[in-house]
């Protein structure tokens, strides 16, 4: 599933094309998403495109009479194309912009979504998320005072939307490698040194995936249909059994909550 510097990358992608563009209409093929497409998606016409953003692991297109809220779901891509361009097997929704270019959503699988709202920071799907883990306001002093008292592990903690969004199973494994946090350490009980320390850890690598476009684990490819990079970065993610390249000791991996966690006994504890 794309994480958030997957879904930042699109954003990036794709907001040079659509800022001050005009939205002539849009094409959709296949309603039946994880939700259905929203109607008023099909009447999409003569709007201008105010801002994209992203909020968690949603685009945000924000038009002058409402916004598209986009989810990838697990296997989605928005490409930038020239409106010639054939329609491949899985397009199921063009937004046609007034330049010729075609922002175009592909998903096999279906799991993502493109809904129509009024006002999106009031959105369901918006409003109950914690932190942008990007932001000035997620800091150590932040998440210290959110674990006081909390009994769940540190990964499941990291992971929670409500709290921070956009830390995803693979950038979770990494920042506790990195941080030597041992994924299954009650978070309540972790020090307010390591707390901070996670907190720099967290900014650091998921910047760091930002600069190289994303992870591509099976399905995810950028805006310009190129992979990411940050695959060749990890530590820990996918490395089950193998050698840590910290100290050589062979790379653990149990499931927390159905998720693949993968650790090093001796470095993180």
């Amino acid at each position: 599933m794309p994480e958030l510097p997957e879904v930042e990358t699109t954003k990036r992608g794709i907001s040079p094309f659509l800022k001050n563009e005009t939205v002539v209409s849009a094409v959709v093929r296949n309603p039946s998403l994880r939700w259905p497409v929203s109607a008023e998606v099909d009447e999409l016409k003569n709007n201008n495109v105010l801002d994209v953003i992203r909020r968690g692991k949603y685009i945000i297109i924000q038009l002058d009479e409402g916004s598209l809220l986009i989810h990838l779901g697990m296997s989605g891509s928005l490409r930038v194309v020239d409106a010639s361009v054939p329609v491949r097997k899985h397009d199921h929704i063009d937004i046609v912009l007034g330049s010729g270019k075609v922002i175009r959503y592909n998903d096999p699988r279906r799991f993502g979504c493109l809904l129509w709202t009024s006002i999106w920071q009031n959105h369901k799907l918006i409003s109950s998320l914690g932190l942008e883990p990007l932001s000035d306001e997620f800091t150590g002093e932040f998440l210290f005072d959110a674990t006081r008292g909390k009994r769940v592990s540190v990964k499941q903690f990291i992971m929670n939307s409500k709290i921070v969004v956009g830390v995803g199973n693979i950038y979770a494994n990494e920042s506790l490698f990195l941080a030597g946090i041992h994924p299954e350490s009650v978070v309540g009980e972790v020090s307010e040194e390591r707390v901070f320390e996670l907190v720099d850890v967290i900014k650091s690598v998921l910047c760091k995936a930002i600069d190289q476009g994303g992870t591509t684990l099976k399905d995810f490819v950028g805006s310009d249909g190129k992979p990411g990079y940050f695959q060749q970065e990890l530590h820990v993610y996918g490395r089950g059994g193998e050698a840590c390249n910290k100290c050589d000791s062979e790379l653990i991996e149990i499931k927390q909550n159905n998720r693949s966690s993968v650790f090093c006994g001796n470095c993180q504890n």
